[in-house]
């Protein structure tokens, strides 16, 4: 497709910085791609997963649990196509795959990939000028190993590529794609693993946290932009009523690590607030907690929420349903989600989500993903585990 509205969209990455509106003040960090769920389940369950049980897309929600990943060798991929009701060439497209290597120790590798569509480039006077297919992806490498019998840690490193227009010359400034490093920190908390793996009824406690996405600005040409480092606080309870129904759920919450937008004057110049040109990438992570132009009251707007369910039964099929809200200063993304899982042969599963907005015009509207995931092997004995599960 040709589509005015895709140029537009790479435009408002490309200067984030001036298009958080003085009335909204949305963050608006360049390559948001990283900051949309990949996968069926999380979405289904209202983007939250930071504590959720690990499966084969823990490498995005958080790398911390796939120390108790009931299996030795698994993997996964998803295919989201991207503003349906808008475009029709925009979609995204995740991967990924783990190998437990030791004794409560697992590698991962994960990739990213995000369509943005054909752009199609004109003068002022609306004549065409030529065409770009927009492509944005990351390569992510992990690492995670248990701290003790019920806490473990991991550590992601990803390289971020993004080409929004090519080396398109706008506005006098020729463009180029934009490439850095960027890495993940989380923990994983759950609690007494080997009875919760094992028991036929009552009740577990999970709990993690992570910050993604660390890692140096974006250049692409013109001027550095932030990359979404954000904050991820989870929690979630497992109850089991019999061996073949349990319920999850879940409650993630999180805030981008980013600089909020000053409020300026018709002149742009500055009237409240701070200079995101002036703060780097790390001041940006700490400051990003008291830096709003209206202090405290709008730093917690800047905060999402994120809520869900998921009914399994036998293991084999699952409901899952949640809740996404932003504040609307921030933003304003509310939806319900909605989404099925089935397991084959305890080797083989599928999962499908579906979006519904609470406000009409949403983008977001008809958004569905769908899953596959493949436990290609089962978790062997590893020597001098002290988990009875394994």
């Amino acid at each position: 497709m040709k589509s005015k509205l895709l140029a537009t969209l790479a435009s408002v990455i490309l200067i984030n910085s001036l298009t958080a509106q003085a009335q909204q003040r949305a963050i608006s960090p360049a390559v948001p791609f990283l900051t949309i769920s990949p996968d069926s389940r999380g979405a289904a369950l209202g983007d939250a997963g930071v504590a959720s049980s690990p499966d084969a897309n823990s490498m995005y929600w958080n790398t911390a649990k796939l120390p108790f990943i009931d299996r030795s060798l698994g993997s996964t991929v998803s295919y989201t196509p991207w503003l349906r009701d808008l475009v029709d060439d925009m979609g995204l497209l995740h991967a990924a795959i783990y190998k437990k290597v030791g004794k409560d120790q697992v590698l991962g590798l994960s990739m990213t990939y995000f369509n943005q569509g054909q752009i199609q480039f004109t003068t002022n006077t609306g004549q065409p000028i030529g065409d770009f297919p927009s492509r944005d992806f990351n390569i992510t490498g992990g690492y995670s190993r248990k701290l003790s019998r019920d806490i473990a840690m991991g550590l992601n490193i990803k390289f971020i590529h993004s080409n929004l227009v090519g080396t398109q010359v706008i506005n006098g400034t020729a463009s180029k794609p934009g490439s850095t490093v960027a890495g993940d920190l989380s923990f994983f908390y759950m609690n007494d693993s080997p009875v919760v793996k094992n028991r036929e009824r009552g009740a577990a406690f999970t709990a993690g946290a992570v910050i993604q996405n660390i890692g140096g600005k974006i250049n692409y040409g013109r001027e550095r932009y932030y990359i979404p480092a954000n904050l991820k606080l989870g929690a979630g309870l497992n109850y089991r009523i019999d061996p073949n129904n349990e319920f999850n759920f879940l409650i993630d919450v999180n805030k981008l690590l980013v600089p909020t937008p000053p409020l300026r004057d018709n002149n742009g110049n500055i009237i409240k607030g701070k200079d995101p040109e002036s703060i780097g990438t790390v001041q940006a992570i700490f400051s990003s907690f008291g830096d709003a132009p209206d202090g405290f009251k709008e730093e917690l707007k800047e905060f999402t929420g994120s809520f869900g369910v998921e009914y399994w039964y036998s293991r084999v099929f699952a409901v899952r349903t949640g809740y996404f809200a932003q504040s609307a200063l921030k933003g304003g993304n509310k939806y319900v989600t909605a989404g099925l899982g089935l397991k084959l042969k305890n080797n083989y599963g599928i999962d499908f989500s579906y979006l519904i907005p609470t406000t009409q015009g949403s983008p977001l509207a008809n958004t569905w993903r769908i899953t596959l995931i493949f436990d290609m092997q089962p978790k062997r004995a590893l020597e001098g585990s002290d988990d009875p599960t394994e």
